[in-house]
Formats: C-alpha cells, structure tokens, sequence
C-alpha cells in the first residue's frame, strides 16, 4: 500500500525573513543572495520594516528558516524584544536569527549572545558578499538538521501514536461478531486511522464471474455517498473489476480500492476516497491494520457461513413443523422478525436480540411429534386430545434441551414457555409474570398478533384494528403488558415485515 503516500512535490524554497527599518538593506541583501541555492532549493525573502511587523510575519509563517534581525528599529532594543518574543513566548526554537546591528555599541555582542537565544551576530559593515553567503548558508543547513531531527522524534511519536490507534481499533473490531458490526467497526476504524471522511465495504455476491455493478453489495458505507443503486458509477465498477481480476488493491485518482481475499474464494473490497491526503505513515499503519483485518475477515466470514447455515436450518425445521399442521407459510419468518423487533425496542442488545430471531421459528418443534389426529383435526379438540396437544412444548423442550449453542439454548427454553400465560392460567408449568423468560414473553405476543393478522384454516384473518384490540383485552392476563404497548407502537414495522413475507 506504499502508493498511498503523496506524490513527491518538488521541495519549498527557503523562507528567509528580513528585518530592518532601512528599505535599502532590503534591497541590497536580496540581490546578493538572488542566485542563492542550498539543496536545490532557492530563497524566499519575506519583508518587516519594525519589530511590530516582524512579529505579525513570524505568526503568520510557521516555516520561517532564518531571520536577519536589525537591533534598533522604532526603539533602540525592538530587535532584541522580537528575539526575545519568538524563542519564549512562540516557543519557536527552530528559526535561526542572524542579529545585524549598525550601531553595535546599543547591543553590545558579548551580552546579545549570553542573554539572548540568537544564533549569530554581526555588524552590517562586515556583511560583504562573500561572508552573507556563508552565513546565510551555515544558518539554514543548521536550521535543516535541526528541523530533520525534530521530524524524525515527530515520526516516532506519531508512530507509537499510530500503532496504539491500530491495537485500539482492532481490539474493537475483533470483539463484532457477526458481519454487519464487523463491516461498519472496521469503517469506523480507518476512517479514525487515516482521518478520511468517506469509506465504504463491498464484496462480491458470489464466487462466480463479474458483470455488472449487481455483482456487488454493500456491507457498510460511512460519509456523503448516494443511495446503493447509484453508489456504483461506471468508473467505480471498473475499478472494482481490475481489482479483483488481478487480486491486486489499487489506487486510481483519489479513490483507493484495497482487496480482501478469503479462503472461501469470495473477496471484500474496501473502498476509500481521498487518499491522495493520506500521509505515507498513515499508509503503512493501514497496511499494518490490514493485515489483521484480513485474518479477521476472513474468520468473520466463515463464523457467518456458520451462523448462516445454522439459522436456515432451524427456519426449515420450523417450517416444516408449520406446514404439517397446515399454518400460513411464512408464518415463522414473521414471527421471528416480530420478535426481533419488539426486543430491540424493548432495549435488549442486538446480539441478544439476534439470537432470539434465529432461535423463535422452533417455537413449535414439539409438534412433530403431535399425532395427525390431534394436530390435523379440523374441530374443537376434546379434553383427552387437548391434554395431547399440550405436551407439545415439554417435547419441544427435550428435543432441544442439553444444547450449550445460544441458539439452540433459547430454543429450548421458547419451545417450553411459548404457551405460559402471564397471570400465571398457562402451560405447561403455570409460570407466570416475569418468571416467564424474557424470550418467551416476546414470541408469545408476536405469535398472536401474526396468527391474528392472517387467515388460518379455522378462521379468516383478522382487521388490523380488532387485532390491537384484542392484544390490549388480553394485555396483563395472557400477554406482558411491556410487550403488548410495544407491539401497538411499533405496529407500522410489523406491518411492513408483513409485507415483505406474504402468505
């Protein structure tokens, strides 16, 4: 990634400042030093003509290299006050000052050098040609080390700086476990790296060939981007394209687009734009950040092919249980996202809330081993079958039960509790209140608002509006008051979950 760093600009010229109330001295040490060069780089003269004026150009240019300093100027010691000033109150010890005086008994050398932190001191008479070059040369090539010496203790610092944000950022990073919170941590994370404002993760929808920019997705975005359907540009495309046919990260105007291979054979793409502002230090600590993230990545990946795996089974499984006992279909892909969505709102943490979503379409896995009579029966059950169906969440329980996978874990307990009324009248344990667990409480309430909202082969579905109110009449008996009142305010996101999973 060393193409980060700037292009190599051609060095500034030196800043020299001249100060002195005599336009003429001005003059004449412009035109001995015009054909000046230490370094391949010429002169740049700056002009004061007091010490007032001296003083507001040294605020003004921090990169002043040398000062040629007259003592007396509106008042016999305004040259000394402008050293004086510069060195304590600037604390600039970086400039060189050269003091030129015509009336040296004013500043006498000896006490100048002791009291004063000038670097040189001579009378205007003895400035000839020969010996201004010579000055003026020994002045900056020691303002030069002194300025790469500080350079160097700056790229430590900002190194050891650097390298502290780099274990800072993977260290938080590394703690997101699924895709989505790795994708947008890491964006976080380079963005604070490299002080970028826009940055955005895409990867490939497959591990197949490349067309278009439907090939990709985004997985985070930070800054001003468009809309995803306009993110992709024709330019950008292409980038991406030559990136991943030659498995190279690239650099094309200010819009770097780094490649991230993994050992499944897809790739994620990070794209940054204005890098041609990124530092070559600030290069190398992406670099360095990287090449764990890479790791990282990678390992993200194959834990969400994992999770991925594991939640399309259970939501199988759930299906399966559903359509043996003729339910809607969809039925469980709302219920879950339902679910999800009244924990969130309830504040519940959104790893916590996640894995109630996987874990709920297995609410009702004991059925499977309800006989068809029962199950399928189109009529009121009578008590004997009834005490049948009711065995279902005990069932649901021992085939779930044992498992240390959080999945799993909640499973068990939804399976089991899922029929437990609040005011304690369910079953199978008559549990009630708060000793109902938390993840049966919500399903509990997002089951019946789905059950309610669509048609079942015993009833038609039912108006929105009867539906809240029923959720209100049974609000604090079968279901959790907390529950219910999120289930009415959030509704309209319900509705659209409706939506996006039709009977």
């Amino acid at each position: 990634m060393s193409f980060l760093s700037s292009n190599t600009k051609p060095l500034p010229p030196w800043k020299v400042l001249l100060v002195d109330d005599e336009p003429d001295i001005h003059d004449v040490t412009k035109l001995t030093l015009s054909r000046f060069r230490m370094d391949e780089r010429p002169l740049l003269f700056l002009d004061a003509y007091s010490g007032a004026e001296a003083k507001t150009m040294l605020a003004s240019h921090q990169d002043i290299a040398l000062v040629f300093l007259d003592v007396v100027m509106e008042k016999e010691d305004s040259g000394l006050e402008v050293a004086r000033w510069l060195r304590q109150e600037q604390g600039n010890q970086f400039t060189r000052i050269v003091l030129r005086t015509g009336q040296p008994g004013q500043a006498p050398e000896e006490n100048v050098i002791v009291d004063y932190d000038i670097n040189d001191y001579k009378e205007k008479t003895e400035l000839d040609r020969k010996k201004l070059f010579t000055t003026t040369f020994a002045a900056l090539r020691a303002y030069r080390d002194i300025m790469d010496v500080e350079q160097a203790r700056r790229f430590q610092a900002t190194y050891r700086e650097g390298l502290e944000r780099v274990i800072e950022a993977s260290a938080h990073i590394f703690k997101q476990r699924n895709l989505h919170d790795f994708a947008n941590g890491l964006l976080q994370q380079v963005v604070a790296l490299l002080r970028l404002e826009q940055s955005l993760l895409v990867r490939l929808r497959g591990a197949s060939g490349i067309s278009g920019a439907d090939s990709y997705e985004v997985l985070a975005k930070i800054g001003e981007f468009d809309d995803d359907s306009q993110i992709f540009t024709d330019e950008l495309v292409l980038q991406l394209h030559e990136a991943c046919a030659n498995r190279i990260s690239l650099l094309n105007g200010d819009t770097y687009v780094g490649y991230f291979p993994n050992s499944s054979g897809k790739a994620s793409l990070l794209v940054l734009r204005g890098v041609h502002d990124v530092a070559e230090i600030d290069a190398k600590l992406l670099e360095v950040f990287s090449s764990g993230v890479a790791i990282a990545f990678d390992n993200i990946l194959l834990n969400q092919e994992i999770t991925d795996t594991q939640s399309e089974m259970i939501m199988r499984l759930g299906d399966v249980v559903e359509s043996r006992s003729h339910e809607a279909s969809n039925h469980v892909q709302r219920m879950a996202e339902v679910s999800y969505l009244l924990a969130v709102a309830s504040g519940m943490p959104r790893d916590e809330a996640n894995i109630l979503r996987q874990a709920a379409p297995m609410h009702d896995i004991g059925k499977i081993a309800t006989p068809d009579a029962v199950l399928l029966k189109p009529g009121k059950l009578d008590l004997a079958e009834w005490e049948i169906m009711k065995q279902h969440p005990d069932v649901g329980a021992s085939i779930l039960e044992g498992s240390q996978r959080p999945i799993l874990k909640a499973a068990a307990i939804i399976a089991h509790q899922h029929h437990e009324k609040y005011d304690g009248s369910g079953y199978p344990q008559g549990l009630s209140g708060e000793n109902i667990h938390v993840y049966a409480r919500i399903v509990a309430v997002a089951d019946v608002f789905d059950a309610l909202m669509h048609a079942r082969c015993y009833k038609p579905a039912w108006e929105l509006d009867d539906v809240l109110s029923h959720l209100q009449s049974v609000s604090g008996s079968h279901l959790d008051p907390r529950y219910v009142d999120l289930m009415i305010a959030n509704v309209d996101e319900a509705l659209m979950i409706n939506a996006r999973f039709p009977d």
